[in-house]
């Protein structure tokens, strides 16, 4: 068994490390395809992270530690949070009684770093998008927690590996709607949190629509690279959140458990490049409405699944 869970462990690290990457350049390719472009390769996203490491960052004589250490914390607490959430039917790494307390609070750790290395760039620009930031993680955080309130209720777990391990396949059989609302939910939290249309656009450098990207305005180099890595290693954490909720029935192979599992995680990048082409981004007043609304949902799939006991 220690055996078997170590050879788990070590796959699952080497995956967190190398494949989540891959997941941007598969978004990036879906909006070229349906622009009727044949876009960058696939890889682009590695090359661009080379290229980046090999520069030299520049930093304002008004920054301090925390603007140096903002990067830096992003990606370990990322790093952290994909040692929590098990891949490919396997226990987590890094698993343990309440650590679904820790998986939520370690993202949010993140992103106050973030946050405080933005303004402490003293820049009214970079302080905006950290104050918008602060407002839509306020009603993303919900969403998260009330959709992991299911899953420990149906599981009667506080363990991540627990809340998506083979429970939640008894869960579809007598708990299909409420796990379906959650599934809905998580994907508008997935959005939201990676900074995806239509509540943000990563490509974006209009003043008034910037969120996540302004934040980051500043860094360059190896900063810029950390930061890069860190959104790629988040949107592979929440990409694996959902294929566990919707494809959590084992084949008692471990190549092929993982590789349903990889396969999964990149259909769940074409589907948000396929959203971020056929969506325009939403207007700055409407964003918090739609994540009301996924709060909405997710409170009646807390509702329904209390109506079954």
């Amino acid at each position: 068994m220690f055996e078997t869970l170590s050879i788990h462990s070590v796959i699952h690290v080497a995956v967190v490390l190398l494949f989540p990457p891959l997941l941007l350049g598969a978004v990036n390719r879906t909006k070229a395809k349906f622009g009727g472009r044949q876009g960058q390769p696939i890889l682009q996203t590695y090359y661009d992270l080379a290229k980046l490491l090999r520069k030299e960052s520049v930093f304002s004589e008004t920054t301090t530690w925390v603007f140096r250490f903002g990067p830096v914390v992003g990606l370990a607490t990322a790093f952290v949070a994909s040692l929590i959430v098990p891949m490919g039917h396997a226990s987590a790494p890094l698993s343990f009684a309440g650590d679904v307390i820790l998986f939520a609070y370690v993202l949010a750790l993140g992103r106050f770093f973030t946050m405080a290395a933005a303004l402490d760039t003293g820049s009214a620009f970079e302080g905006m998008g950290a104050a918008r930031e602060a407002t839509f993680a306020c009603l993303a955080e919900p969403v998260l927690f009330l959709g992991l309130l299911v899953l420990s209720r149906i599981s009667g777990s506080l363990q991540m590996s627990g809340l998506l391990g083979d429970s939640v396949a008894g869960g579809w059989a007598t708990s299909a709607a409420p796990l379906l609302l959650i599934a809905i939910s998580w994907f508008v939290v997935l959005l939201v949190e990676n900074c995806r249309i239509p509540f943000d656009d990563p490509n974006t450098h209009l003043e008034l629509t910037m969120i996540h990207e302004v934040m980051v305005l500043d860094h360059s180099g190896p900063a810029l690279g950390l930061i890069m890595y860190g959104a790629a290693l988040k949107l592979f954490v929440f990409a694996g959140m959902i294929i566990n909720l919707v494809l959590p029935f084992g084949t008692g192979s471990t190549l092929v458990d993982w590789l349903v599992f990889l396969l999964g995680t990149l259909l769940v990048a074409v589907i948000v490049g396929t959203v971020e082409s056929v969506i325009a981004r939403l207007k700055m007043a409407e964003i918090p409405k739609l994540l009301i609304g996924a709060g909405v949902v997710s409170l009646f799939a807390v509702i329904l699944l209390l109506s079954y006991s």
